[in-house]
């Protein structure tokens, strides 16, 4: 597209011209129709236009109740509840135990037979 510097004066009236022949144009095209100026169709987004995301009143409700809560909590000081710990690992029992060393003797003594050092 061209400058509008590069035009010349004579250029720049013929161009004002054509765009009130264009007006004129369009309000005559108009004033048939009865309707707006007609243009360019409306595009794929125009044309699938959707209407608005509502939150229900028992979403917004919820989301109002746990904001007051959070800041209840905030304000009062102290944290959120947490269950408490037995202060007890799980742990195997002997049995359990011997069974699992048992099981890796045997890999490693395999693993050591066949030349390897690394499982």
């Amino acid at each position: 597209m061209s400058n509008i510097k590069d035009f010349t004066v004579a250029q720049l009236k013929r161009a004002i011209e054509l765009r009130e022949q264009i007006e004129d144009l369009q309000e005559q095209l108009a004033s048939i129709g009865g309707g707006p100026r007609l243009g360019r169709p409306p595009g794929p987004a125009k044309l699938a236009k959707k209407g608005k995301r509502r939150m229900s009143a028992a979403g917004r409700a919820r989301i109002a109740a746990a904001a007051k809560a959070r800041w209840a909590r905030y304000r009062s000081g102290t944290k959120a509840a947490k269950p408490a710990k037995t202060g007890r690992k799980k742990r195997f029992n002997a049995a359990a135990r011997a069974k699992l060393s048992a099981a890796a003797k045997a890999r490693w003594a395999k693993a050591k037979a066949a030349g390897k050092s690394k499982l």
